[in-house]
């Protein structure tokens, strides 16, 4: 695939688990303990150029979720995947914790096929992602 390809085909996202998850400053802005360890409520939003495709059930009190969970969509022209984690709050907005994004492109390039890719990912956030993904038509 060269730069301006974009990846047609179906996608299966299996969120394993994370590890070592921080609130953020902004997370911790309400709370007592600001010194000590804060556990989260995390999900993970699961989006394709920035459309959600899915997102995991919420775990409570953990920085280190485990999900197994699995999304499965059709992708048309699609660039990339975006994993996001959120803080689940009672009252207002979730608070971000962290995010990563994987590009189509590069996953397929890292097998040396141009037609599909399936392995374990961890990015930039401490995530364990299945990806196998499949070029062809969508239906």
């Amino acid at each position: 695939m060269s730069g301006g390809m974009k990846f047609n085909g179906y996608m299966k996202v299996r969120i394993g688990e994370a590890v070592d998850l921080q609130p953020t400053r902004w997370s911790l802005r309400h709370s007592l303990f600001k010194k000590g360890h804060q556990l989260l409520d995390p999900y993970i939003a699961v989006s394709v150029d920035q459309v959600r495709v899915g997102q995991t059930s919420t775990k409570q009190k953990t920085n280190k979720p485990t999900y197994n969970e699995e999304f499965s969509a059709p992708v048309t022209d699609g660039r990339q995947l975006e994993l996001a984690v959120f803080h689940d709050t009672p009252i207002g907005y979730d608070d971000f914790v962290a995010n990563c994004t994987l590009r189509f492109q590069e996953l397929l390039h890292m097998t040396g096929s141009a037609d599909n890719f399936e392995g374990w990912v961890s990015a930039a956030l401490p995530i364990c992602v299945w990806l196998p993904l499949e070029r062809g038509s969508v239906a």
